[in-house]
């Protein structure tokens, strides 16, 4: 008889953990719950496009079409992305690492000290814990009103916290997002969004921003007029990539996590058990093609922050004041895209966005 015992109570308990969501689908429900609430300001349990603040999908989210969007229709975006069981390197794609070896020696030449960077650019894009906020929102990490919009007949990842977002509710401190964050399955691969060479490697514990690679690209492989840096973090783990690496547009940069110490951790501290997984690109520019190094961030001299659809807009302005006083209708910006199969729309284009797309029809 205890025997018999025995087996049905381990049946129950396997039952229960099958039939229960795991960790981190509990734990995503409630963050998207409370962003939900957070960004719902007039407190009528949906979001309008204007709560929606351009994070893009809106149309494509909105299931039954009464212009509004819903918490279940918002938790859509994740759904299927607590799976982290991923095949590595991706076989569902052409779309191939960049060759080991092939060296920039400029982006090697190019790094000056850390003490060549004014003190304005340095803690504004450095972001120290001894820096003030000002800084950083004079270097132009400022909210700019701006958001994707995707192709006709096209499904993109969209984005859940959008360039600039006031992070100060979840800091208890002045605090702005320095990047956008689109959500997607673990193990998707993030896309290099411009030809360009690394100029850092990061490991998960050094940071919020958690494994992360950063490459400089140069007016000549975007077609603007500056020098640009984009910085992908999260990833689930890093590349074989060395300092100086070349990297051609839509290289398979590496697998998406969530990666990254939480937000009220320090350096060294354990990782977030609660980030969905997603990508955190960030970038910045500068008429210099030098920059430097400091509090793990690549730094241009005289840098600035750049919205990341300021570089997606592939015209002036660029600074994130200019990008603001834009008119309304010119903040919807047209993006380019590849798909798996390495075509993109439109077909010359230099840069895209940092994943594949598929099509809906």
């Amino acid at each position: 008889m205890l025997n018999i015992r025995s087996v049905l109570v381990s049946m129950l308990a396997a039952f229960i953990f099958i039939s229960a969501p795991g960790p981190g689908h509990a734990k995503t429900r409630d963050r998207v719950k409370r962003d939900f609430r957070h960004a719902d300001t007039n407190k009528d349990n949906q979001l309008s496009r204007k709560e929606w603040m351009r994070r893009g999908n809106f149309d494509m989210l909105d299931q039954n079409g009464d212009g509004f969007l819903s918490l279940k229709e918002v938790r859509a975006i994740y759904k299927g992305h607590d799976d982290k069981d991923y095949d590595w390197p991706p076989t569902n794609t052409v779309l191939k690492s960049p060759r080991i070896g092939n060296i920039d020696p400029g982006a090697l030449t190019d790094k000056v000290s850390r003490d060549t960077l004014d003190k304005e650019t340095l803690c504004g894009i450095g972001r120290s814990s001894h820096c003030s906020i000002e800084p950083q929102r004079k270097r132009g990490l400022i909210e700019t009103g701006t958001g994707p919009r995707f192709p006709e007949g096209t499904k993109c990842s969209g984005m859940d916290d959008y360039w600039a977002m006031n992070y100060s509710s979840k800091r208890n401190r002045d605090s702005y997002h320095g990047g956008i964050d689109l959500p997607v399955p673990w193990g998707k691969p993030m896309l290099a969004v411009a030809s360009g060479s690394v100029v850092a490697l990061y490991k998960a514990h050094l940071s919020k921003r958690g494994n992360e690679v950063v490459i400089r690209h140069s007016p000549e492989q975007t077609g603007l007029p500056i020098w640009t840096y984009s910085a992908y973090g999260h990833l689930d783990k890093l590349p074989n990539f060395e300092i100086g690496q070349r990297i051609n547009k839509g290289d398979i940069i590496g697998p998406t996590g969530n990666s990254g110490i939480s937000a009220k951790g320090k350096k060294g501290s354990a990782q977030s058990t609660t980030r969905r997984p997603a990508i955190h690109l960030a970038m910045f520019y500068s008429k210099n093609r030098t920059y430097a190094e400091a509090n793990n961030t690549i730094i241009p001299v005289d840098g600035r922050w750049l919205d990341p659809f300021a570089f997606y807009r592939q015209k002036e302005p660029f600074m994130s004041d200019a990008v603001k006083a834009l008119p309304d209708a010119e903040k919807d910006v047209d993006i380019p895209i590849m798909f798996d199969d390495g075509t993109t729309i439109p077909a010359d284009t230099k840069i895209i966005w940092p994943y594949t797309c598929t099509k809906t029809n």
